[in-house]
């Protein structure tokens, strides 16, 4: 899958012209700095990341000559403030995209403390910063804090706006939330020009194995059974990385100080769906899986309304056939085990341990 082939050429001209992108090395970050040098020639783009387990330099690797010049990488971390002043200060800095978050429910749930740390002290820490050298900030959240929706086809058409309340209901929701407020009241009490992006799940390439999609592909590929957590009628609304990214700069370049724009691609599916999907494209048989233990007050459904987004700022995802996108990123694993290979023991031995 070429990124430059499959996204609308009609995209936002660029207002900011050097990035800091924070987590820029994770699955998300990376793709949206891909997504920026190849598209834009005369934007820069600086990576802040601390290089957890889930970033990974080589999900920056095989740019161009001239599209890899124009990245300048940093590994450190995003609370340390007085790396983050030097950054802004040394690199001309005009707008922060800010990536960077602990994200995987699970780990959440058994060890909230890093959820907290790093994405409410270390989103404190960039505002201040943006705040100190009068940046545009834009906050990558997600439509996990607003909680769920039911299950019944009575409420099916209900979906979540920029109006709807927030109900985090895990660890890493709520400091999502948290974060998310304080990019508010940085705009309503320092006036800093900031927006909100709360996008639905998103799939594609450089996803860490960790992931339900990633997982259930890598575990087909080393000869493993695939794995439903519970029931598998947990729905939610999947969204192709690269749909995220553009609309994503959308919001960067054009969107409205203050705001908050949700991104989602009308993409509902259950996960024993989504796992049928996988188990079709890599010839298994339909029940060639096996159910194991769900996760702790997992979310029923998520749904977005991107009338918002679409209305004022014209963007349409553009990876409108999910079987489609999934078989590429299916292909994408298949061809790209070295990629994967080394995260995928210690990811089996973790779910194991509790007891997925």
């Amino acid at each position: 899958m070429n990124a430059s082939d499959s996204i609308d050429p009609e995209l936002a001209t660029p207002r900011y012209h050097h990035l800091l992108v924070t987590g820029g090395a994770g699955f998300l970050g990376s793709n949206f700095v891909r997504f920026v040098l190849t598209r834009f020639p005369d934007v820069r783009v600086t990576v802040l990341d601390a290089l957890t387990y889930a970033g990974k330099r080589e999900n920056l690797a095989g740019l161009t000559d001239g599209t890899a010049a124009r990245l300048h990488f940093v590994h450190g971390d995003i609370r340390d403030a007085a790396l983050v002043d030097a950054l802004l200060e040394r690199d001309r800095i005009d707008a922060i995209v800010h990536y960077a978050a602990e994200s995987h429910n699970d780990n959440a749930i058994y060890g909230p403390e890093p959820f907290i740390d790093t994405n409410v002290k270390g989103t404190f820490v960039l505002l201040e910063a943006a705040r100190r050298y009068h940046l545009r900030f834009h906050h990558i959240s997600t439509d996990e804090v607003y909680g769920d929706l039911p299950l019944d086809a009575s409420t099916a058409r209900e979906r979540f706006t920029e109006e709807s309340p927030y109900r985090p209901s895990s660890p890493y929701s709520a400091s999502k939330a948290s974060s998310d407020m304080l990019v508010r009241a940085w705009h309503r009490t320092y006036g800093l020009p900031v927006t909100i992006t709360n996008c639905s799940n998103n799939y594609g390439p450089y996803q860490h194995v960790e992931k339900f999609i990633p997982r259930q592909i890598t575990n087909i590929l080393t000869g493993r059974r695939a794995k439903l957590y519970g029931t598998g009628l947990n729905v939610r609304d999947w969204i192709h990385v690269e749909d995220q990214c553009a609309a994503v700069w959308e919001v960067l370049n054009r969107g409205r100080a203050g705001e908050t724009y949700l991104i989602g691609a009308d993409g509902e599916r259950n996960n024993r769906e989504v796992l049928g999907e996988i188990l079709r494209a890599l010839g298994r048989e339909p029940d060639d899986y096996e159910t194991v233990a769900d996760r702790p007050g997992h979310d029923r459904r998520y749904a977005i309304d991107a009338g918002k987004l679409m209305s004022e700022l014209g963007w349409r995802p553009q990876h409108r056939d999910f079987s489609e996108g999934l078989a590429a990123t299916v292909e994408w694993y298949r061809t790209h085990e070295e990629w994967w290979r080394g995260d995928k023991e210690a990811t089996e031995a973790a779910a194991a341990r509790r007891g997925q």
